[in-house]
């Protein structure tokens, strides 16, 4: 556990987000560069569930079979459903050779051959979190794994672990919130699959339609639809959306559903009154039930697969095949005199959290109990039913809808239960203390109450945001961006909001900061600059110059190389638009306020950066005049040196409001300090400066005594853990005596002899020993 916490932090501090968006193209994905050939590859393919990863790795197959990906002789994909279902054990020869493929003859031949060349091999592992039900990853402990029969999670460890076949490329797709990195301690690429923009939303959408003549009025009925059509960026959903507006059409209708509920309840019975001729419908609403209960058992334990024989009745099998719920796959036979076994798998995860939602809602046995223990805000926490991250909508949703004739048809409630069900959600809301939810969970809450689309719980909601709203590094996806549009427009309140990291795309980001009560956002400065470009090419100099006002900057981090570019970008774009904002409103000048208003920079980019990171922001630090605080101190030591120490000291005559300035940690000696010293006098406003734990010697020492009188708005003075003796102690002594001005002057060093400094402090209290 201490292990995987620790690899927990470890990402954090290397966190994704923090990484440059690249768009890459299929042929690239195994591209690795400055990597070993000897060593097992691990690439991560994330996405939301129903983003695409099994369908990319399907085509990977199909691309390899075509003859594209010609370094490996051998892909062997794995549905992590079907390999993690049966409790059974497998050697590495079994898992290849019987449970993959079978071949007529050869077998040992060819499983020798693998052995021998692992680097022309390609395991894929779909869905790898089918595969972790513990906490941590069984160690391998067969003697010879290849060939010993261990458990699935077993030969996986090995395989991570470099123990069996090293030199392979594994390949796995997961979900982003999936514990991945507590079993892959190194990844070499993570790829991650962020879904459709509006654009191919229309081209999935028109494809979906072109043999049909509702082509162009579905395109318009989904469009219309905005929080529908913002679903349609999840390609599984779009699907849905689809199907749903053709049945609609079909019957002349024409509206499509407000909420994700009403579409999936319409969805089931689209699906179930096309083709319930030959049986009843009490037989199928007591099919709906058991497979929900069915869904809701896997659910719990994070699975969506089952053997077949443990499903209750041949007509819930029947029916859950025939309606196209579940999907069908078979087990490999280990020998021929073995029997073949069946399993069903849920055919897709939306369907199951769905089948979840009704579950709870229709089991006899949960009726008088409150549903609200099973909505992920409620615990401060664990959150239990976060696999199942979209039954919680689906739950409020049809609490909702319970006047709905098809929800009535399938429940025996009367019209009191469901009332009582929508107050007891009522009441819970009203005594939850939102401002005490993080904001993953707050976002849970305002999707919630949207599937409600309960006016009062809207409202009250919106009432009670605190003005201040952080998604820093929560993902929005374009319906999360939906929702909180909604809410936001409902509160007279004024809100500031912090998108940073939140992989916000570029319309999401202009609906936000164009509504009237967002009076100020942070947000990533790619993604900002990315949309001001927009807007100046679509010549909307209104909303320009509205969301530069509202754009805060103030205090900066700078943690990456990116962060700089990335602020390097924001000046140059301020001088491209200067010239277009002064055209249109007449202004004789103008500034970016976020750029003209920041007061702190902090630069932590660490010892393999720094020095070039500085040489590029230091180019643009004259753009920032009301800057205070330059903060050069890192955990991570920025490792500066003197050559960034003369390049910094360069720009000072520039910085006129600067205040404190720390350069502790960054590898300064002499000649450093000697550049620094001749520069400093032209910083007008220094109060502090620290030159905490750099190698300045007595001749650096002596050049900052010379020019302390020069200083007059310097108050405190940090030189300890130099190389400092009692000679350039007692320099900086004599020099203090010219400044009253100086309050503090700190110069505690390992050389300096303590009864040296006692000394010193003797003669001037304001020497810190």
């Amino acid at each position: 556990k201490n292990s995987a916490k620790a690899m927990e932090k470890e990402l954090v501090i290397c966190s994704l987000q923090e990484k440059e968006k690249t768009a890459i193209d299929r042929s690239q994905i195994f591209q690795i560069p400055q990597r070993k050939d000897l060593e097992t590859k691990v690439i991560v393919v994330l996405g939301k569930a129903g983003m695409g990863k099994s369908i990319l790795v399907q085509k990977i197959c199909q691309d390899w079979s075509n003859g594209e990906f010609s370094q490996f002789e051998f892909v062997f994909w794995f549905d992590c459903k079907q390999i993690s279902l049966p409790e059974k054990l497998y050697s590495l020869q079994k898992l290849l050779l019987e449970f993959f493929v079978k071949p007529r003859e050869g077998s040992k031949e060819i499983f020798e051959y693998i052995l021998q060349n692992p680097a022309k091999v390609l395991l894929i592992f779909d869905g790898f979190k089918e595969l972790h039900d513990h906490e941590n990853s069984p160690r391998s402990s067969a003697s010879q794994p290849e060939k010993d029969l261990c458990s699935v999670k077993e030969l996986l460890s090995g395989l991570i672990q470099k123990k069996i076949l090293n030199g392979c490329t594994l390949l796995f797709t997961a979900r982003p919130k999936d514990k991945l990195y507590q079993y892959v301690s190194k990844v070499d690429k993570t790829i991650e699959i962020v879904g459709f923009s509006p654009q191919q939303r229309e081209l999935y959408i028109t494809r979906y339609f072109e043999e049909s003549s509702y082509c162009d009025s579905a395109l318009k009925l989904i469009r219309e639809c905005e929080y529908l059509f913002s679903h349609c960026y999840s390609p599984v959903m779009c699907r849905f959306v689809c199907f749903l507006c053709e049945a609609v059409l079909e019957m002349g209708e024409k509206s499509l559903p407000s909420t994700l509920t009403e579409v999936f309840l319409k969805f089931f019975q689209q699906k179930i009154m096309l083709m319930q001729a030959d049986v009843t419908a009490t037989q199928n609403q007591e099919s709906l039930a058991a497979l929900a209960r069915i869904a809701w058992h896997l659910g719990e334990k994070h699975q969506s697969a089952l053997k077949s024989d443990l499903i209750p009745s041949k007509e819930v099998k029947e029916f859950a095949l025939k309606y196209g719920f579940f999907l069908p796959f078979a087990f490999p036979r280990h020998s021929d005199s073995e029997e073949e076994e069946f399993g069903s798998t849920f055919s897709d995860f939306v369907v199951q959290n769905f089948l979840c939602a009704l579950h709870l809602l229709l089991a006899e046995e949960l009726k008088d109990k409150n549903l609200t223990k099973y909505l992920s805000f409620l615990s401060k926490k664990k959150k239990p039913y976060n696999w199942l991250d979209l039954m919680p909508r689906f739950l409020v949703g049809l609490m909702y809808l319970q006047e709905d004739p098809y929800f009535c048809s399938l429940s025996n409630e009367d019209a009191k239960q469901s009332t009582k069900k929508q107050k007891t959600l009522l009441k819970y809301i009203r005594r939850l203390q939102m401002n005490t939810l993080c904001p993953e969970r707050l976002l849970e809450l305002l999707c919630c109450v949207y599937e409600t689309q309960n006016n009062y719980l809207m409202q009250h909601v919106a009432l009670r945001l605190e003005p201040d709203l952080s998604f820093l590094g929560i993902a929005l996806t374009p319906p999360d961006v939906h929702v909180l549009l909604s809410i936001l427009k409902r509160s007279r309140k004024e809100f500031s909001l912090d998108l940073r990291n939140s992989s916000i795309d570029m319309q999401g980001l202009q609906a936000l900061v164009s509504l009237r009560n967002v009076t100020s956002f942070r947000a990533s400065l790619s993604d900002t600059v990315r949309l001001w470009k927009s807007l100046k090419q679509t010549k909307d100099y209104e909303l320009l110059k509205a969301s530069t006002e509202k754009f805060i900057l103030d205090p900066f981090k700078a943690k990456t190389m990116k962060d700089i570019n990335d602020l390097s970008d924001l000046v140059k774009m301020q001088d491209k638009m200067m010239n277009c904002v002064q055209e249109e409103s007449g202004c004789s000048s103008y500034g970016i306020p976020a750029i003209r208003n920041l007061r702190k920079l902090e630069f932590a980019l660490g010892p393999a950066c720094g020095l070039q990171g500085l040489q590029k922001l230091v180019k643009i630090l004259a753009a920032f005049p009301s800057l205070q605080h330059l903060d050069l101190d890192a955990l991570s030591e920025n490792g500066i040196g003197d050559e960034g120490a003369k390049s910094l000291s360069e720009v000072f005559p520039t910085l006129t409001s600067l205040e404190t300035l720390n350069l502790s940690q960054n590898k300064i000696t002499d000649v450093g300090a000697e550049n620094l010293a001749t520069a400093l006098p032209s910083l007008s406003s220094l109060k502090t400066l620290s030159l905490y734990n750099n190698n300045i010697c007595d001749f650096g020492a002596e050049n900052l005594a010379k020019v302390l009188p020069a200083m007059r708005s310097l108050r405190v003075l940090d030189v300890q853990y130099n190389k400092i003796t009692g000679v350039g102690a007692q320099q900086l002594t004599d020099s203090l005596r010219k400044c009253p001005h100086i309050k503090n002057l700190v110069m505690w060093n390992p050389t300096i002899p303590y009864g040296v400094l006692e000394h010193l402090h003797q003669l001037d209290s304001r020497i810190s020993v």
